[in-house]
Protein backbone atom coordinates (compact mmCIF):
# COMPACT_ATOMS: atom_id res chain seq x y z
CA UNK A 1 0.00 0.00 0.00
CA UNK A 2 3.21 2.50 0.93
CA UNK A 3 4.41 2.09 -2.98
CA UNK A 4 2.12 3.67 -4.54
CA UNK A 5 1.76 6.21 -2.05
CA UNK A 6 5.03 6.83 -2.00
CA UNK A 7 5.26 6.70 -6.50
CA UNK A 8 2.19 9.53 -6.15
CA UNK A 9 3.63 11.69 -4.15
CA UNK A 10 7.32 11.60 -6.14
CA UNK A 11 5.49 11.98 -9.16
CA UNK A 12 3.67 15.08 -7.73
CA UNK A 13 7.07 16.58 -6.55
CA UNK A 14 8.23 16.16 -9.82
CA UNK A 15 5.49 18.35 -11.28
CA UNK A 16 5.59 20.65 -8.39
CA UNK A 17 9.59 20.96 -8.88
CA UNK A 18 8.95 21.48 -13.03
CA UNK A 19 6.33 24.11 -12.28
CA UNK A 20 8.82 25.66 -9.99
CA UNK A 21 11.24 26.48 -12.68
CA UNK A 22 9.00 28.29 -14.75
CA UNK A 23 7.35 30.36 -11.30
CA UNK A 24 9.80 32.54 -9.64
CA UNK A 25 8.42 32.12 -6.01
CA UNK A 26 8.34 27.95 -6.32
CA UNK A 27 11.73 26.14 -5.95
CA UNK A 28 12.58 23.39 -7.80
CA UNK A 29 15.34 21.70 -5.95
CA UNK A 30 13.62 21.16 -2.67
CA UNK A 31 10.77 19.42 -4.71
CA UNK A 32 12.90 17.33 -6.89
CA UNK A 33 15.11 16.13 -3.38
CA UNK A 34 11.51 15.33 -1.77
CA UNK A 35 10.92 13.12 -5.46
CA UNK A 36 14.23 11.34 -5.27
CA UNK A 37 13.36 10.46 -1.33
CA UNK A 38 9.78 9.49 -2.66
CA UNK A 39 10.89 7.51 -5.55
CA UNK A 40 13.97 5.84 -3.43
CA UNK A 41 11.22 3.88 -1.68
CA UNK A 42 8.63 3.43 -4.43
CA UNK A 43 10.43 3.16 -7.65
CA UNK A 44 14.18 3.05 -7.93
CA UNK A 45 14.91 3.08 -11.40
CA UNK A 46 12.71 6.79 -11.32
CA UNK A 47 15.30 7.50 -8.35
CA UNK A 48 18.01 6.50 -10.94
CA UNK A 49 16.94 8.54 -13.47
CA UNK A 50 17.04 11.79 -10.97
CA UNK A 51 20.12 11.16 -9.79
CA UNK A 52 21.79 10.83 -13.12
CA UNK A 53 20.39 13.56 -14.69
CA UNK A 54 23.77 16.22 -15.17
CA UNK A 55 22.17 19.08 -14.14
CA UNK A 56 19.60 18.45 -11.11
CA UNK A 57 21.93 14.94 -10.03
CA UNK A 58 24.45 16.11 -7.85
CA UNK A 59 22.44 18.85 -6.03
CA UNK A 60 20.47 15.82 -4.82
CA UNK A 61 23.06 13.89 -4.12
CA UNK A 62 24.87 16.48 -2.53
CA UNK A 63 21.99 17.36 -0.04
CA UNK A 64 21.09 13.30 0.45
CA UNK A 65 25.34 12.45 1.34
CA UNK A 66 26.26 15.74 3.65
CA UNK A 67 23.06 17.98 3.91
CA UNK A 68 25.31 20.54 1.41
CA UNK A 69 23.95 23.18 -0.76
CA UNK A 70 26.30 24.25 -3.81
CA UNK A 71 27.71 28.65 -3.33
CA UNK A 72 25.84 29.17 -6.32
CA UNK A 73 22.73 28.00 -5.10
CA UNK A 74 23.71 29.82 -1.68
CA UNK A 75 24.28 33.02 -3.79
CA UNK A 76 21.37 33.11 -5.80
CA UNK A 77 18.72 32.55 -3.21
CA UNK A 78 20.35 35.14 -1.17
CA UNK A 79 20.35 37.42 -3.68
CA UNK A 80 16.48 36.92 -4.49
CA UNK A 81 15.52 36.49 -1.36
CA UNK A 82 16.80 39.99 -0.90
CA UNK A 83 15.21 40.99 -4.01
CA UNK A 84 11.98 39.99 -2.27
CA UNK A 85 12.32 41.53 1.38
CA UNK A 86 13.19 44.88 -0.30
CA UNK A 87 9.74 44.64 -2.84
CA UNK A 88 7.89 43.80 -0.15
CA UNK A 89 9.13 46.31 2.20
CA UNK A 90 8.87 48.62 0.16
CA UNK A 91 5.12 47.67 -1.21
CA UNK A 92 3.19 46.07 1.56
CA UNK A 93 1.57 48.04 4.30
CA UNK A 94 3.04 48.07 8.11
CA UNK A 95 3.17 45.37 9.94
CA UNK A 96 3.03 43.13 6.91
CA UNK A 97 6.16 44.81 4.85
CA UNK A 98 8.23 43.28 7.95
CA UNK A 99 7.03 39.81 6.83
CA UNK A 100 9.30 39.10 3.90
CA UNK A 101 12.73 40.21 5.50
CA UNK A 102 11.71 38.02 8.79
CA UNK A 103 11.35 35.24 6.28
CA UNK A 104 14.54 36.37 4.50
CA UNK A 105 16.59 36.42 7.72
CA UNK A 106 15.49 32.69 8.72
CA UNK A 107 15.59 30.98 6.02
CA UNK A 108 19.09 32.53 5.05
CA UNK A 109 20.15 31.94 8.50
CA UNK A 110 19.29 28.26 8.54
CA UNK A 111 20.66 28.10 4.44
CA UNK A 112 24.30 29.46 5.40
CA UNK A 113 24.75 27.19 8.42
CA UNK A 114 24.58 24.34 5.78
CA UNK A 115 27.91 22.90 4.43
CA UNK A 116 28.64 24.29 0.94
CA UNK A 117 29.91 22.04 -1.92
Amino acid sequence: MKKPVYRALGLLSVALGVIGALLPLLPTTPFLILAAYFFARSHPEWEARLLAHPKIGPSILAWRDHGAIPLFAKRLATLLLAISAIGGWLTLPVPWCYVPGGVAVCVLSWMWTRPTV
